[in-house]
């Protein structure tokens, strides 16, 4: 299973995508350690004294596909969840100053929290869902996907040019332009889909 990410993914006006969208999409992977499933407590990292949080949908992959046409890409999705992309800030600031990779930044044990998954037939429109975070009880994140630069179909047909995307691959699709922040133990995390909470869990 491949845990795959697109950053700087949104912003906070469409009128700002035509000016943005050149085609370089900024896809990183996370290892299959980095999962936390079933809304379980997640472990500060030791590796870290600065992580930040992004909320983001999670796409699952269905079937498998290998360059794949934009217009047929929706149909290889099976599921959407919603998760956390944790990021060491420290860690990245490090390895940026030697245009290192991301790897250690984004791939350290609980740094991929996730929900359980809905069926792709719940969402009508995959252009216009909303999702959140709380953190404490106080809202920090809110997006909709037609804030996206580039959506579910235009990243998975880009990735699948590159390498072959499998049944049950995740896709971490991007997190709201605004309300990133850092996250501290003991804080409390909430997400949801369209009002509906799917991942309930704290930093330990």
């Amino acid at each position: 299973m491949k845990i795959l990410g697109i950053g700087k993914n949104y912003v906070n006006n469409k009128e700002e995508i035509a000016a943005i969208k050149d085609g370089k999409q900024v896809i990183f992977s996370k290892p299959e350690s980095s999962l936390v499933t079933d809304s379980k407590d997640v472990v500060f990292p030791a590796c870290s004294d600065n992580v930040a949080y992004e909320v983001e949908l999670v796409i699952k992959i269905g079937k498998e596909g290998k360059d794949i046409a934009e217009n047929e890409a929706s149909s290889y999705i099976a599921e959407i969840a919603v998760g956390i992309d944790y990021t060491a800030k420290d860690i990245l600031t490090k390895y940026r100053e030697t245009k290192g990779p991301w790897d250690l930044a984004k791939g350290f044990d609980g740094a991929a929290p996730i929900s359980g998954f809905k069926n792709i037939s719940e969402f009508t429109n995959l252009a216009n869902i909303n999702f959140d975070l709380k953190i404490n009880g106080t809202q920090k994140q809110e997006g909709n996907t037609d804030l996206m630069i580039y959506n579910f179909s235009e990243i998975i047909a880009y990735i699948s040019t590159f390498m072959t995307l499998e049944p049950g691959d995740l896709i971490f699709t991007g997190t709201p332009a605004s309300g990133v922040g850092q996250i501290f133990k003991g804080d409390h995390l909430q997400a949801s889909i369209e009002g509906e909470l799917l991942l309930d869990f704290k930093m330990i």
